[in-house]
């Protein structure tokens, strides 16, 4: 028994070796192979040159390009007042919109017409008495004429006294006439502050006005912004009249609706602001109540918040790409005609969130890869999406140099 122990042992380990050796001797050989790496799949657009035109977002608010208050240069008692002068009220320029009570100042006229009168009197009973005067010394006098004695003193008193009473009378009829106060402008009320029956001093408020014949936004723009823009910081239309001004797009939600209208930048206030970096435009939007035309756009309400978009300079032959295929900030991802990425720099114009415009360094109909890849060598190959032919990257490594 023990000697069978001791020998199964070692007759196993010699069927073991008897058999690895006979395998290896007689089995099958084979090349050792390296798997194959998959080439990595991209996704690619294409490129198209064509002219981009810049815009410029901003915000605003809608205020009147004229908003007064209105005020009576008289001292009275109001006594009528128009309907439109009310809260929202529209009137047109001229209208009558209040009046006070004129009896008083129809009074000073007469008096101030009477004193006139007595003025002029006065000066031709002067006249008369200096001509008098004149011809008995031509008759009787030797020598030159003293002034006095051509009555010079009291004819000049009595011209001043003419004079004076000519403007007596013409401030009496100023002081009538604004007993009535008319609309300096067409437009409508904010506010009224006075009503019938209410005793008013020289200088009080009636009420608030502003014009509806245009509308204005106070657009802040940032100041590398303005590269985009056909402005300068000191545009003025008046001042430039073959440059009407960049046209603006005006849009905004009312009552639930979203509406839109269009206007113009009119100036810019030619200074930058030294805590924001912010220069400021002003759009203008002609009628923007729609009461002197036909248009089919919705009133703008003074008060309103609007976005805006500003149209700018035209790029001729620039490309427009996805934010993503931006890498590094001025490189491209470039696929060139044996599906391998390029690493090309280019002319960025403008990196927005969304896109970026390419101004130089790509050619039409290139393809560009915009899909993110942690390694990257110029000259790897890759998949493109879409391709119906499988392709690996066997051998990258040694090719990847250019």
């Amino acid at each position: 028994m023990k000697i069978i122990r001791f020998l199964l042992p070692v007759l196993v380990v010699a069927a073991g070796l008897t058999g690895s050796a006979l395998l290896v001797k007689f089995g099958r050989k084979t090349d050792p192979v390296d798997p194959p790496a998959f080439a990595p799949l991209v996704e690619t657009v294409t490129v198209e040159l064509r002219d981009h035109q810049f815009t410029v977002q901003a915000q605003g608010n809608v205020s009147a390009r004229t908003e007064i208050d209105l005020a009576v240069e008289i001292s009275g008692k109001v006594e009528w007042i128009s309907d439109a002068m009310a809260a929202g009220g529209f009137f047109k320029e001229g209208d009558n919109l209040v009046r006070i009570e004129k009896r008083d100042f129809e009074l000073a006229v007469v008096s101030a017409r009477s004193l006139l009168a007595q003025a002029k009197a006065t000066l031709a009973r002067e006249e008369a008495e200096a001509a008098v005067a004149l011809r008995e010394w031509k008759e009787l006098g030797n020598g030159k004429a003293s002034l006095l004695l051509k009555r010079e003193p009291q004819l000049a008193r009595a011209r001043a006294a003419v004079e004076a009473a000519n403007a007596r009378v013409e401030k009496a009829e100023r002081d009538l006439n604004r007993c009535v106060i008319r609309a300096p402008f067409a437009g409508r009320v904010e506010r009224k502050t006075v009503d019938v029956g209410q005793f008013v001093n020289r200088g009080a408020p009636l009420g608030r006005l502003y014009s509806v014949d245009r509308a204005e936004v106070r657009l802040p723009i940032p100041e590398e912004d303005l590269a985009f823009l056909n402005l300068s910081l000191g545009f003025r239309v008046d001042a430039a009249p073959n440059n009407p001004g960049p046209k603006v797009r005006l849009r905004a939600t009312v009552a639930g609706t979203n509406q839109s209208w269009t206007g113009r930048i009119v100036r810019t206030e030619g200074r930058i602001d030294s805590r924001s970096r912010m220069t400021y435009a002003v759009a203008q939007v002609i009628d923007p109540y729609g009461l002197r035309s036909d248009t089919k756009e919705a009133p703008l309400p003074v008060g309103l918040f609007v976005d805006c978009e500003i149209e700018g300079r035209t790029a001729s032959d620039t490309a427009t790409l996805p934010r993503r295929a931006l890498r590094n900030g001025d490189e491209i991802w470039v696929l060139d005609a044996d599906d391998r990425l390029r690493v090309r720099q280019v002319d960025v114009l403008r990196a927005g969130r969304k896109e970026v415009v390419i101004g130089s360094g790509l050619k039409s109909d290139e393809l560009v890869c915009v899909s993110s890849l942690d390694a990257v060598v110029d000259g790897m190959t890759v998949r493109v999406a879409g391709d119906d032919a499988p392709q690996t990257n066997a051998g990258n490594a040694k090719e990847a140099a250019p």
